[in-house]
């Protein structure tokens, strides 16, 4: 098994680890704070990296062993409503499987509910574990799960180590940083469209539900344009 812990300022991916089963099912998972679009292409992209990385030159096609990329995200990004999405390779109508080997799963932390919080399911509660916000809960579920316990021990390990406590402030500040790059770019862009909208003597009203700006900034553009 192999892990990429990622530097301060790359994709906003906590980690990712790659790692194979006892029947050489290739497995890769990765963690993402925010959205970075193209999540589907992204995953697929990962999977046929893996796949095809299987095989030496000459190898036979039979070789290749089932490959599963799990995305794990704090951000709602599927139309389905369930926290746990899974796709394979199915024929339209009749619904069968073509093979086993392609399998991608999504795990979206915000569709967690309420009706979650109480659970035997291991699956959930790991997940619980990755969303938690206070001690409280992370000591609730380490005493329901034993191998839990041990990722809390962890943890508090972590927490009394200055440098990776260093780099943990660092990390949280560059993805502050870029958030509030995101922020900045997107209020620019609406900035441009209303100028554009206001010289073609649209409304205030009108330039600012187009835009998502607040009349006031609307107004204030429209002085600065005059």
């Amino acid at each position: 098994m192999t892990r990429n812990a990622n530097q301060v300022g790359d994709k906003a991916s906590i980690f990712d680890v790659r790692g194979k089963t006892k029947t050489g099912e290739q497995i890769n998972i990765e963690v993402q704070l925010h959205n970075k679009y193209d999540m589907e292409k992204r995953s697929l992209y990962y999977w046929a990296k893996m796949y095809e990385g299987q095989l030496a030159e000459g190898e036979p096609y039979r070789n290749l062993r089932k490959t599963v990329t799990i995305s794990i995200v704090d951000f709602s990004y599927l139309p389905s409503k369930s926290y746990h999405s899974v796709f394979r390779l199915r024929e339209d109508k009749e619904k069968f499987v073509l093979t086993d080997n392609l399998e991608i799963h999504f795990l979206e932390l915000p569709k967690l509910g309420a009706e979650h919080q109480e659970t035997s399911d291991l699956l959930v509660k790991w997940l619980l574990f990755l969303k938690a916000e206070s001690e409280t809960k992370l000591e609730e579920l380490a005493m329901s799960e034993p191998t839990i316990r041990k990722a809390v021990n962890v943890l508090e390990f972590l927490s009394q180590d200055a440098e990776a406590r260093r780099l943990y402030e660092m990390r949280e500040k560059a993805l502050k940083d870029e958030a509030n790059m995101i922020q900045g770019a997107k209020q620019e862009k609406a900035m441009e469209v209303a100028k554009n909208l206001l010289a073609m003597d649209m409304t205030v009203d009108v330039v600012a539900k187009a835009t998502g700006l607040s009349e006031e900034e609307i107004e204030k553009l429209k002085q600065q344009l005059h």
